[in-house]
């Protein structure tokens, strides 16, 4: 009884911690938009201060506690950082060659690619559900990038597609290491920013359009990523991925309100396909009393 207790415990603090983390993220694309600099600037202000945020949180810990959080945490800290800079680097390149729409409708896929590399990887049972809602956004998917064609954007929804299997793989790396990963998106980050500098014209940036990106970088970000990586230790890859669909929902709303852009025809089409399919998935899963934790 205990145990089954301690489980509990553990799915509500892992649903708490994993909830906050989308809500926060969900201001990610529309801050980076309202900044109005190019991708590689942004890409190198954003990484240099969710390193600056991720450093701060750590060196505080340090001070604070006996036992403090490492920063990268041995070898799979390493490997977290590096998925978390083609992440980002996909992710940066998505957001500045389609609309914010088509990006974070693609980005709900994550829970299916991190439900693909928890069977493979991890053995973990997918119920048929699950199967169910990975067809149907296949199809919503394939929706989007055909429209994504038509307005000369299909780059850009082919690197959010590969942002989703990063993301994916990522998040089933951290559950399947066991170990506190929560800083190591900040070296990650360190490293797209060192990667993007030789394209940077200049990384001068007015002061008013560097605030949105300081706004990202020093405070969205870091603790948004710092929640979604700790998800993990306490759900499946897959429950804590579900957690994205509140950035499909979301972001749209924010941009249309901030910025005007208003989403094409076929993007509401498949990403209303998406957006009900994993909605119906994640009530589904989270309706269960405990994570499903067979392999």
């Amino acid at each position: 009884m205990a145990s089954v207790t301690a489980a509990s415990m553990d799915h509500r603090r892992g649903l708490l911690i994993a909830s906050v983390g989308g809500l926060v993220m969900t201001f990610d694309a529309p801050l980076l938009r309202l900044a109005g600099v190019d991708v590689f600037t942004a890409t190198f202000w954003r990484g240099v201060f969710v390193f600056t945020a991720m450093c701060g949180i750590w060196a505080f810990l340090r001070y604070v506690q006996r036992t403090p959080m490492p920063l990268l945490n041995g070898r799979d800290g390493v490997i977290l950082a590096v998925l978390h800079c083609m992440a980002n680097l996909l992710f940066m390149v998505a957001l500045f060659n389609t609309t914010v729409a088509n990006l974070v409708f693609i980005l709900a896929l994550n829970p299916l690619s991190a439900a693909l590399f928890s069977l493979v990887w991890l053995r973990e049972r997918i119920a048929p559900a699950t199967w169910a809602a990975i067809f149907s956004g296949i199809i919503g998917v394939t929706i989007i990038v055909m429209d994504g064609a038509q307005v000369g954007s299909l780059f850009g929804d082919l690197a959010a597609l590969g942002a989703v299997l990063v993301i994916g793989f990522g998040l089933t790396f951290v559950r399947r290491s066991g170990k506190n990963l929560t800083l190591a998106p900040g070296p990650g980050a360190l490293l797209a920013a060192c990667i993007v500098l030789p394209f940077t014209g200049s990384i001068a940036v007015p002061l008013d359009q560097l605030m949105f990106i300081a706004a990202n970088g020093l405070i969205v970000m870091p603790f948004a990523s710092a929640m979604l990586v700790t998800g993990p230790r306490y759900l499946t890859a897959a429950e804590v991925a579900m957690f994205f669909l509140l950035e499909t929902v979301l972001a749209p709303i924010w941009v249309w309100l901030f910025l005007g852009e208003v989403p094409s025809t076929n993007s509401l089409i498949g990403g209303a396909i998406i957006l009900i399919t994993l909605g119906c998935h994640a009530a589904y899963r989270l309706s269960r009393r405990a994570p499903e934790h067979q392999h």
